[in-house]
């Protein structure tokens, strides 16, 4: 059985259950108080879900499977991933790691085959320390401020090969700058980087929205 937190630190907390196709669950902490990483939000729920659905369980997609996760926040997309079999980096900044390794631990007994560690990287700064180029970079919701835009396309290219995919998936926010961080966000990252739209019929039938849109991306062929 996975510890708990500290005694004091209980009431910091509230848990989400998210439940597995197989019908265990992912029991995530979220905080209280804190930035936007500290909770989990419907396009993590939305992209985790996609990760099990069958075109990609069927044929074992995610075993073995390198992934780096940017911006994970709780950390609920990379966790799925390690669960599926895959050996996954999830990464955010630096207020944000305790929170990462405490639902790591608390999900330890899900990660059979696969594996997960919680590393700082903060977009922008040097990728060595995630080389060789991932198969796949995983990031749910990870456009909303104007000025991370830049250093995270400029993450994206450093940590991409010819062969890794970029699954991002987004929630289309229409209020305030949102609209114009999305726009420049994807004329920076499309320069370099071909994109597919996921269907909905191709995502998770019961987790999945309108509002919320996932795409795969590559590197364009020079």
């Amino acid at each position: 059985m996975a510890a708990m937190p500290e005694e004091q630190d209980v009431n910091s907390y509230f848990v989400r259950e998210i439940e597995k196709n197989d019908g265990s669950v992912l029991k995530m902490y979220q905080c209280s108080k804190g930035d936007v990483g500290c909770v989990v939000w419907d396009a993590a729920i939305v992209l985790s879900k996609y990760l099990e659905t069958e075109q990609f369980c069927r044929s074992q997609t995610w075993s073995s499977k390198k992934i780096v996760e940017l911006g994970a926040g709780t950390g609920v997309v990379g966790i799925m991933a390690a669960s599926l079999g895959a050996n996954v980096t999830v990464t955010d900044l630096e207020d944000l790691l305790p929170l990462l390794e405490l639902n790591i631990r608390e999900n330890q007994t899900l990660i059979s085959t696969g594996s997960i560690t919680a590393k700082v990287l903060k977009w922008g700064e040097d990728v060595t320390d995630f080389l060789p180029h991932p198969d796949y970079i995983l990031m749910a919701d990870c456009i909303y401020y104007e000025q991370s835009v830049q250093p995270l396309v400029e993450t994206l290219k450093a940590l991409s090969g010819p062969e890794t995919c970029i699954i991002c998936c987004y929630e289309q926010r229409t209020v305030g700058v949102n609209p114009e961080v999305e726009r420049r966000f994807f004329e920076l990252l499309l320069q370099e980087f071909g994109s597919e739209k996921v269907s909905a019929e191709r995502q998770d039938p019961e987790f999945n929205s309108p509002d919320i849109h996932i795409l795969r991306l590559r590197r364009k062929h020079s």
